[in-house]
């Protein structure tokens, strides 16, 4: 059973700093893209970022570059975002999602955790 579980999410004033951990079971870590998506109230989900098999490819939606960083650590199955200089509008829903083969058919994602930026 492939499973995703976010953690790190909760409240923080502008300009402050969260990480986020995805923990994947279940399937072959290492041979998936993986991605972060959000979605804010009464808004669509929106890529994030995204982070290839080697971690030598990265890609950002363009609101975020030079704020978060993508990682992953394929020895503990693990996926991070840091996100520093955060900002109100980025108060959302955070998930985690895998794609086998790369081609933005993401078929396992993670139930989310709230991230909340305080003015």
């Amino acid at each position: 059973q492939v499973q995703l579980v976010e953690s790190g999410g909760g409240l923080v004033q502008a300009w402050g700093s969260l990480r986020l951990s995805c923990v994947v079971s279940g399937l072959t870590f290492s041979n998936y893209l993986m991605g972060w998506f959000r979605q804010a109230p009464g808004k669509e989900r929106e890529f994030v970022a995204s982070i290839r098999w080697t971690a030598g490819n990265t890609y950002y939606v363009d609101s975020v570059k030079g704020r978060f960083t993508i990682s992953r650590d394929n020895a503990k199955n693990t996926l991070y975002l840091q996100m520093n200089s955060l900002k109100p509008e980025d108060t959302a829903i955070y998930c985690c999602a895998a794609d086998r083969f790369g081609a933005g058919t993401w078929g396992s994602w993670g139930q989310g955790t709230q991230d909340t930026v305080s003015s």
